[in-house]
């Protein structure tokens, strides 16, 4: 027997999630096309003034406005038929370098739609998708999304939270930083402590030719370098601190990961592990933040960690328990949860 009622809502939230994903695409054109920044801090404005201002046809503008009015991303005055973006909406939609600016995430589910054909061979075959292998619009898109996230928080935050690490910083020690992607978050480091170096490795060579592009834009060569290499196989010894930004759970085999950390670790050093956060139990992730989690690591995380052979696919919501099982199997005797924000956990690992 159908309950009309509970039908009826769950209709609506499908619809929901639905009007979300059409409104990914308007925050994509009005980002590209400029609209969010001429609106940012304009006062109200009518869509001629607006289009006007950003050198697109009114007609067009009118009903993106309006859209963006309907989803509550824009104010609407009916009054004066205008429309304002708040201060508030402005940090999170035209704000590049605001830690919660979100336009370039949308690449994300862009290039899962991109992928669904390799997607769809996975589920029925068992077998995984690289990293390299998925459309260029992750790559861009997971890079620009965590490097804001790491701007807010990886200096004035999560460095501090580890026991002796920023001081150690300052008075210069080698650093690795393991899956490094684009490197936005080496550069960040080098930027903030000089008398250290870094070396950011990844195993997708693209990402590392523009690694190397923005270290070089940013002048920090050669304190900081970046390679390719596999998180189980990358050269050098004695860092002072190893990084894992939101990478482990994408391996293939994270206790390897995990045991070539402890081979390459001052005997005074400690692992910076930086996850998605999750509790340890599935009904304890049952929120938007996971369920966001839970369908990237369904097709971008466990598949390339399953292309990677599989050994242990931890996914995106592994949770702290199974994290730190990870690195007990590889000898480390301290783990401990140093700080942790609504989208990570951010972990201290050492001997």
């Amino acid at each position: 027997m159908i309950d009309q009622t509970k039908l009826e809502s769950f209709v609506m939230r499908a619809i929901g999630d639905l009007s979300a994903g059409y409104g990914g695409v308007m925050v994509s054109l009005g980002s590209k096309l400029g609209l969010y920044k001429a609106l940012a801090g304009a006062g109200p404005l009518t869509s001629a003034e607006l289009a006007q201002r950003a050198g697109c046809a009114e007609r067009y503008v009118r009903e993106w406005l309006n859209s963006q009015a309907a989803g509550g991303y824009v104010n609407y005055h009916a009054v004066s038929d205008t429309y304002e973006l708040a201060p508030e909406q402005a940090m999170v939609l035209a704000d590049e370098d605001s830690p919660v600016y979100i336009p370039n995430a949308w690449n994300v589910p862009a290039s899962m739609w991109f992928d669904e054909e390799k997607a769809l061979e996975a589920f029925r075959t068992g077998n995984g998708v690289a990293w390299g292998d998925h459309h260029g619009r992750l790559f861009c898109g997971v890079s620009a999304f965590y490097r804001n996230a790491y701007r807010g928080s990886l200096l004035s935050e999560w460095l501090p939270a580890l026991e002796g690490v920023v001081e150690k910083l300052h008075s210069g020690i080698s650093v690795a930083d393991i899956g490094c992607g684009y490197g936005h978050s080496s550069v960040l480091m080098a930027q903030a402590f000089p008398r250290s170096r870094f070396h950011g490795f990844d195993a997708h060579a693209d990402s590392i030719d523009e690694a190397r592009g923005i270290a070089a834009n940013a002048g920090l060569s050669p304190r900081l370098r970046f390679d390719v290499a596999r998180a189980s196989d990358y050269p050098g010894n004695n860092y002072g601190l190893i990084c894992f930004f939101d990478c482990l759970h994408d391996l293939g085999d994270p206790v390897a990961a995990a045991r070539h950390a402890a081979e390459a670790l001052a005997p005074d050093g400690t692992i910076l592990l930086v996850e998605p956060f999750a509790n340890d139990r599935t009904e304890d992730n049952i929120s938007p933040v996971a369920r966001l989690y839970y369908a990237a690591s369904t097709t971008i995380c466990c598949a390339h960690a399953i292309a990677e052979g599989g050994h242990t696919v931890l996914g995106a919501q592994a949770g702290e328990a199974r994290l730190a099982a990870v690195f007990r199997k590889a000898g480390f005797t301290h783990f401990r949860r140093a700080a942790e924000t609504p989208f990570n956990l951010i972990l201290e690992v050492r001997r």
